[in-house]
C-alpha cells in the first residue's frame, strides 16, 4: 500500500470537482471577464465579511503580495521564528518587498501581544528598520497545525493599533483552525487588514489561494500580483475548484483531524520518540531520541513499507493527514506504526 503523508497539498481532484472544474464557466481573468473566478472571489470575501478578494495561483504569492500591501522598502515586521513567511516564502520578504524579519521566539509559532509590543522599533529612532506590520500564521505549520488563542489575535490587534501597524494572516490552514475551534470566519475578518487563504492545503483542490480585504487593498493586490506574474486567463477551471471544496470540504476537516490525533498517540506511545507535539488539527510532528535511531533511518524504514512523510530539519519529522488518506490507509499505517521497534 503507498501512504503519502508529506503534506495535505498531494491530494488529487475527486470526480465531483473534476466535474466541477470540466463544466466550469470561463473567460480571461486577466481582464476580469472570468466569471466563476468572479464568483470564487466574491464567496471568499463574503465568507470572511471583508469588501473583496483576489484569486493567485499559490499561497507564498498570496503572502508576498499582503506583506507588499502593507510595508516600504527598508521597513520590518515582526512575525514568529517558525513563520512560513520567514521559513519558506525563499526569503520573499527581502527580495520582494526590501522588508526584514523581526523574530519573535513563542511557542509552537504563536507569540504573545507583549512580545509583539517589545518588538516594536522606536519609531523615532531612524537606525533601526521603521516597525509597520505584524504577521500571524494559522494554523501554525511548524509548530504541528496549532490554533491560536482568538483572544490573544485581539490583544494583538490591540497592539497593532495602539502603534500604527497592520496585521496580516497568513492562513493558509485556517479552515482545520476553525473547524477545531468552532470559530467564525467573519470573527478574522473583523481582525486582520488583509488574509490569505489557500484552497489546496486541506480542501482538496490542485491550484490556489486568495487574498481577503478591503477593495483599495484588492485593486492595489492587483497590481502587485501581475509585477509578480500571477495573472492567469480562464482560470475558471481552476476557481471551480475552489467553489466545489468550499461547499463539501470543510466540515469533513475532522476527520482528518481524527486520525492525526490516533497518529500521535501512537507515536507518543513509542520509547524510541522523545516529543510529539500536541495534535489540534492535522499535522503530526514528532522527534526521535537521536541516540537510539535518527530521522533519516526512520523515514526509510516507513518507506519501505510504502508510508511516505517528511523532516522538518533539526531532528523533527511530519506527517500531515488530509482527504485522499483514506479509513484503509490509516489503520495500515497505525498498524505500521505501532509494529516499530528499535
Amino acid at each position: 500500500m503507498e501512504v503519502n503523508l508529506i503534506s495535505d497539498t498531494v491530494t488529487r481532484p475527486g470526480a465531483g470537482m473534476l466535474e466541477a472544474m470540466m463544466n466550469a464557466r470561463v473567460g480571461d481573468d486577466v481582464f476580469k471577464e472570468d466569471p466563476t473566478v468572479n464568483e470564487l472571489e466574491n464567496k471568499v470575501a463574503d465568507f470572511f465579511g471583508m469588501q473583496a478578494a483576489l484569486f493567485f495561483p499559490s499561497g507564498t504569492m498570496t503572502n508576498q503580495t499582503g506583506i507588499k500591501l502593507h510595508t516600504q522598502p527598508g521597513e520590518q515586521l515582526i512575525c514568529d521564528k517558525f513563520a512560513h513567511v520567514y521559513n519558506y516564502e525563499g526569503g520573499g520578504v527581502s527580495f520582494n518587498s526590501g522588508v526584514s524579519c523581526k523574530l519573535v521566539d513563542g511557542d509552537r509559532g504563536m507569540m504573545t501581544a507583549e512580545q509583539v509590543k517589545a518588538a516594536i522599533n522606536p519609531p523615532d529612532f531612524y537606525h533601526s528598520p521603521l516597525t509597520s506590520l505584524v504577521c500571524v500564521e494559522n494554523t501554525t505549520n511548524k509548530g504541528g497545525g496549532a490554533c491560536w488563542d482568538f483572544e490573544e489575535l485581539k490583544r494583538i490587534r490591540t497592539v497593532c493599533d495602539t502603534h500604527g501597524l497592520a496585521f496580516h494572516l497568513d492562513g493558509a490552514r485556517l479552515w482545520n483552525a476553525l473547524v477545531a475551534k468552532a470559530e467564525t470566519p467573519e470573527q478574522y475578518g473583523e481582525l486582520f487588514d488583509t488574509i490569505s487563504v489557500c484552497l489546496s492545503k486541506g480542501l482538496g483542490c490542485p491550484v490556489g489561494s486568495l487574498l481577503v480585504g478591503t477593495r483599495k487593498h484588492m485593486e492595489k493586490a492587483l497590481r502587485i500580483r501581475k509585477v509578480l506574474g500571477g495573472g492567469m486567463r480562464q482560470a475558471g477551471y481552476l476557481a471551480a475548484a475552489g467553489l466545489y471544496a468550499l461547499e463539501h470540504n470543510i466540515n469533513r476537516l475532522k476527520e482528518d483531524h481524527r486520525k492525526a490525533r490516533e497518529l500521535g498517540e501512537i507515536w507518543a506511545s513509542k520509547d524510541f520518540v522523545s516529543y510529539v507535539a500536541p495534535v489540534e488539527t492535522n499535522i503530526v510532528i514528532f522527534e526521535l531520541e537521536s541516540k537510539v535511531i535518527d530521522d533519516t533511518q526512520m523515514t526509510e524504514r516507513l518507506e519501505k513499507k510504502g508510508i511516505r512523510l517528511i523532516g522538518m530539519g533539526q531532528g523533527k519529522l511530519r506527517m500531515v493527514t488530509h482527504l485522499d488518506y483514506t479509513d484503509q490507509m490509516h489503520d495500515y499505517t497505525c498498524s505500521v506504526i505501532q509494529k516499530l521497534s528499535v
